[in-house]
């Protein structure tokens, strides 16, 4: 019977940074046309209706795939090829968008390339659940799913597309970011084993998904996904084109700026989820999601230094940090591991579908209507409702539950 965490402690390592990267380079892929949306809007004359719809669609399909690739890898307990066939898939969807020449041919590259990620995340939380010891769960869970995402999907995208966009065009800097996912797809598939199917004893019964979702915290994550993730893809969409045309930054500032969200989620990606796992998720929870209203409340308000509202949104952005705790590890922990890729896939499959595909058409005609910082108002409502959901959650982290169990001894 295998076990998880039989593996060195090197192995571990390496299994969770090559995650982590790969779901990078899926991430810069994902947030491309975002960070290129100044330059794509006006070049196929696209309303902001049609801005959100492109997260909207992505979200859709990302949602739809993690619900089936996630239950069916754990069905039929085969993690690495999954993997690798969804990043060869997103770097051909990439290059698509590069010669899209109409609205409607942009939108289908959106669709298909929400269709090839979706399932990746999932996937990669149930491998590291079968690599990755117990104890170190939560922040390697948090490494994967968010260091590389944030520091190359956040971070270093809007630095380096923006200026390839302003000197050789929106279009190659989508051909740019087909390239890496090649590179992790070869690594992935020649230096990772496909780990165990089962990693508890399989005499205990497996919870089915109908118990599953008949636990507090279950339903709980699953909401405050809908309302976290509508935060992110609201802000993705709407914030470059808000710190464009409503506050006036150039392209470039807007872009380092944008950026300054990258790096606080890449560094809250380990910093969140080990402090959980030290003083429990539920406080870190709640903390951090009331700290996400933050970052709207600066976008619409601050006027002072450029330098004091990227510490706002460095530390506004810090809430990116929950978002492995509530997709996979406090489901996880609250029901049955051996559920980590079907929990993942549902909970993450309800956030975008509830909130990545609503959220973003509904900031666009908000923004239509009202002006664009309708959107950061959406995003603010998203980030308290998210903090009260958040105080109902049953604490799961395993050291933290063991402390309060344990027997006192005069």
């Amino acid at each position: 019977m295998a076990q998880a965490g039989s593996r060195s402690g090197g192995y571990q390592v390496w299994v969770t940074a090559l995650l982590s990267l790969n779901f990078g380079i899926l991430f810069f892929d994902r947030n491309a046309l975002n960070f290129l949306m100044p330059f794509v809007q006006p070049d196929l004359q696209l309303s902001n209706t049609q801005v959100g719809m492109f997260s909207s669609a992505l979200s859709l399909t990302w949602a739809l795939s993690g619900l089936a690739v996630g239950r069916i890898s754990d069905k039929l307990g085969s993690r690495k090829p999954v993997i690798v066939a969804a990043t060869v898939a997103f770097c051909v969807c990439s290059m698509i968008s590069g010669l899209a020449s109409s609205f409607l041919m942009l939108l289908g590259a959106r669709l298909l390339m929400g269709a090839a990620e979706g399932g990746v995340m999932p996937v990669s939380h149930s491998m590291i659940v079968a690599e990755v010891s117990p104890e170190r769960r939560g922040l390697a869970m948090g490494v994967a799913q968010n260091l590389g995402s944030n520091l190359l999907g956040s971070g270093l995208a809007p630095l380096l597309l923006v200026p390839v966009a302003v000197a050789a065009g929106w279009r190659t800097g989508f051909y740019l970011a087909a390239v890496p996912g090649l590179v992790t797809a070869a690594l992935i598939w020649f230096t990772l084993r496909e780990p165990p199917a089962e990693v508890h004893d399989t005499a205990a019964p497996k919870v089915t998904l109908r118990e599953a979702f008949a636990h507090r915290n279950v339903i709980l994550c699953a909401l405050i996904s809908i309302l976290l993730v509508s935060y992110l893809v609201v802000c993705w969409a709407f914030m470059p084109l808000f710190l464009t045309k409503q506050r006036g930054f150039d392209p470039e500032t807007m872009g380092w700026l944008m950026a300054t969200l990258g790096i606080s989620a890449g560094l809250g990606s380990f910093v969140v989820p080990a402090i959980s796992d030290a003083i429990g998720r539920r406080p870190v929870m709640i903390f951090f999601a009331f700290l996400g209203v933050t970052l709207p409340l600066g976008g619409l308000f601050f006027q002072g230094s450029t330098w004091v509202l990227a510490a706002i949104f460095f530390f506004g952005w810090g809430l990116n940090g929950l978002f492995p705790m509530f997709m996979a590890t406090i489901p996880a922990e609250s029901v049955d591991p051996r559920l980590t890729a079907t929990l993942t896939g549902v909970v993450m499959g309800t956030g975008e579908v509830l909130g990545g595909v609503l959220a973003p058409f509904l900031a666009g005609a908000l923004a239509d209507v009202y002006g664009l910082s309708a959107a950061l108002w959406l995003m603010l409502v998203c980030a308290v409702l998210a903090g009260l959901c958040a105080l109902g959650l049953i604490e799961s982290a395993p050291r933290v539950v063991a402390r309060r169990t344990a027997p006192a001894f005069a």
